[in-house]
């Protein structure tokens, strides 16, 4: 597949990343000359310096030949311009835009990016996603994330160990011998810094972050499991009140109405123009850092505090302060990569990131022949795939223990004719089951090629 990428910032070097694995044509555009030469350095892809949404600049990049094009640049509007231009004078059949201005997605002007105007297949909103993605932790206390998977029959769930978790120390063999009726598998532990694809007889130890496969309907039995009795969020106060704090808040108002909000924004006009907007909101003007801030909020009260400003480092450390001031459980936005290996020793709660959903969102809408989701968890040292099992594929009516499944690999989870099977080493898959695969990032195309993937847009 030809695929251009307007955008080498994050996002876009992520997705060039991932594409390029699979045998792909791909070319990135940017007008920033250090973002290309780095693209060019480390990934196998063509990589052009020019202005995305100019019509000889995509067809330098083959846009006459082009199968699908994503514009991640930071500019709405380039992005918008960049799908108009492929579709008016390309003809080039798919279009994934990333659009953050919240004006353009209001539901009154939804006929904008139809057909007729502006013809954008699908719309990607990094705030509305991120909103959605802390949304889902808060309704579950206790994770740090929460993925759903299989039209929501199943749960990626990842939880931290702490000490009072009694399940330390004990072989994963043994979880289903404890508790018999426990609808789950552990598919990757986090440790140190570390990605562990468990077998049988690893343990679980304090201070590891551990993802398993649930079955939806026991996601809070299974947290208590685990020690992770949190309180269900009932007093939420957000740090930041830039478009991803508005989103949140819709977000919560609209699934969680029982939450009561409180909002600091450091900006007093910002902070006035969401008292306006905003009912049933106690909106502060000042800084998450302050502590008299802190007090008049009663953070100490407060089951959950979000820190979703625009600076990473104001995000951490008021999530420090909140945990100091006896907040219960805290919710961290990280965009920078570097910080990765520091936020495990510091103790915090859950960590959004804000890239990683973003590229985990339109790799979704990338579909690639059988594989029909795929998700980065651990800053995409791990990926969760779901592919649907064909008539042809090489994994069909074979026991599992006779796959051949390329190291680090674990099946989490099958969805035969609607019910969830939690497989065994006998199990046999069959044509047209869902199949919730686990691997590290290495081992993933190996994994994708037992379904005979080919990379398609239909």
């Amino acid at each position: 597949m030809r695929v251009i990428i307007c955008g080498a910032g994050q996002v876009g070097y992520n997705i060039a990343s991932y594409l390029s694995r699979e045998d792909n044509d791909i070319t990135v555009i940017d007008n920033d000359n250090t973002a290309i030469s780095k693209v060019n350095d480390t990934l196998d892809v063509k990589a052009i310096v020019g202005h995305a949404a100019h019509p000889d600049t995509l067809a330098s990049a083959g846009a006459s030949d082009a199968d699908m094009v994503i514009a991640v640049t930071h500019t709405d509007e380039v992005n918008m311009v960049a799908c108009q231009v492929a579709h008016s004078l390309f003809n080039v059949p798919r279009k994934i835009a990333r659009i953050r201005q919240t004006s353009y997605l209001d539901t009154a002007w939804s006929n904008l990016f139809s057909r007729a105007h502006m013809p954008i297949d699908v719309i990607i909103s990094p705030e509305l996603e991120v909103a959605k993605a802390i949304t889902r932790r808060l309704a579950f206390p206790g994770t740090t994330n929460v993925i759903k998977m299989a039209g929501g029959m199943v749960f990626l769930c990842g939880v931290m160990i702490e000490q009072e978790c009694p399940l330390i120390n004990t072989p994963l063999e043994q979880l289903s011998n404890l508790f018999p009726n426990a609808r789950l598998r552990v598919v990757s532990i986090l440790r140190n810094g570390e990605v562990i694809i468990p077998k049988k007889d690893d343990q679980m130890l304090v201070g590891d972050e551990v993802y398993f496969v649930i079955d939806k309907d026991q996601i809070e039995q299974t947290l208590d499991t685990f020690g992770r009795e949190d309180d269900q969020a009932r007093r939420v106060v957000i740090v930041g009140g830039g478009n991803i704090g508005m989103s949140l808040i819709r977000e919560i108002q609209e699934t969680q109405p029982n939450v009561s909000l409180k909002v600091i924004e450091k900006d007093p006009k910002r902070a006035k123009y969401l008292s306006e907007e905003l009912e049933d909101v106690i909106i502060l003007n000042g800084s998450g850092l302050d502590k008299d801030i802190l007090q008049e909020v009663h953070i100490e009260r407060a089951e959950a505090m979000v820190a979703i400003t625009d600076d990473d480092e104001t995000n951490i450390l008021g999530s420090m302060l909140a945990q100091n001031h006896g907040c219960k459980r805290t919710i961290t936005l990280v965009n920078k990569s570097t910080y990765n290996r520091l936020l495990s020793t510091l103790g915090l709660g859950a960590v959004v990131s804000p890239r990683a959903i973003t590229v985990s969102t339109i790799m979704q809408h990338v579909r690639r022949g059988r594989i029909k989701a795929v998700h980065n968890i651990g800053d995409g040292a791990i990926e969760a795939i779901e592919a649907e099992a064909s008539e042809n594929c090489s994994v069909i009516n074979t026991p599992i223990h006779s796959l051949n499944l390329p190291p680090d690999t674990i099946i989490g989870a099958l969805i035969h004719n609607g019910n969830i099977v939690f497989p065994s080493p006998d199990t046999v898959i069959k044509p047209g089951d869902r199949v919730i695969f686990v691997a590290s990032r290495e081992q993933a195309r190996k994994v994708e090629k037992l379904f005979s993937v080919n990379v398609s847009i239909f």
